[in-house]
């Protein structure tokens, strides 16, 4: 179980609260690192996404938190990404997306489909609505997804 990640955007709070309406959440300041914000949408998983300003670095310390720094020349691409289950309907999530000017699609992965949300046009986010939730929940249990790879391989082969 994941309870929270952190990504980095050029404007943490813009960001913070177009997450919030989709994840239909609350968007807050992070305190421990000024400049970033946080999403909690209040389930009972205790889920959360910190988003730090772009360029934020965490290098280990011998306190209790990572040491906070920022590297100026930072790519604005990652390869990082998430699949987050929402309870916002697809075309809601397209609205939001058209309104911000970010890319939106929905794209079928084959055993499942996804809304491609581009936060910033920069970050991937595959948001699940109910029942692509329900598609990827069915194809990542252990009997399916061993399936899938047990075919995958064959046809590589």
């Amino acid at each position: 179980m994941i309870h929270h990640f952190s990504i980095s955007a050029k404007n943490p709070e813009r960001v913070a609260s177009v997450l919030a309406e989709i994840w239909q959440g609350k968007a807050y300041p992070f305190p421990p690192h000024p400049g970033s914000h946080m999403v909690v949408p209040g389930d009972e998983y205790g889920s959360l996404i910190e988003i730090y300003p772009l360029g934020t670095e965490l290098t280990p310390s011998s306190g209790n938190e990572p040491i906070f720094s920022r590297n100026p020349s930072t790519s604005s691409l990652t390869a990082t990404h998430a699949a987050i289950s929402v309870p916002t309907e697809a075309e809601t999530i397209a609205q939001i997306g058209d309104r911000q000017g970010w890319r939106v699609q929905v794209c079928d992965r084959g055993p499942f489909r996804v809304v491609e949300f581009w936060v910033e046009n920069r970050l991937l986010l595959e948001l699940l609505p109910p029942a692509m939730a329900s598609e990827y929940l069915e194809f990542v249990k252990p009997e399916n997804i061993e399936a899938y790879f047990e075919r995958a391989s064959v046809a590589v082969g």
